[in-house]
């Protein structure tokens, strides 16, 4: 009986163990993939839109330097061979022009401005 329950126990505690990919546990190595691919992908991001890779290193400061090269190049090289032109950013357009400010009394004159 004692050697049944302790391979059922066993059993589950293995199962459970077995199950820490369904639960969204990553290991190091998952984290260090998932870092690299978006340094990768900021990089070529950077490079489509005409973006020199200085810039790319100052917007995005958390991504790995390296692996945002990486894909700076490939998409570099990618452009250069396929003859694809960047597609810079089109500035934000500017803010519409304020109305002139209210008057601090919502445009009321007072008795004391008119006889002024």
């Amino acid at each position: 009986m004692r050697h049944t329950a302790l391979s059922v126990c066993l059993l589950g505690a293995a199962s459970l163990l077995a199950g820490c990919d369904a639960l969204g546990i990553e290991s190091a190595v998952d984290v260090a993939a998932k870092k690299e691919a978006e340094g990768k992908a900021i990089g070529s991001a950077c490079r489509h839109a005409v973006r020199s890779i200085e810039d790319c290193f100052g917007g995005y400061p958390r991504a790995g330097k390296a692996a945002v090269f990486a894909g700076w190049k490939e998409m570099d090289e990618y452009m250069r061979e396929n003859a694809i032109v960047g597609m810079p950013a089109e500035p934000e357009p500017a803010a519409a022009p304020a109305a002139s400010p209210a008057a601090p009394d919502g445009g009321k004159t007072t008795s004391a401005s008119r006889n002024s």
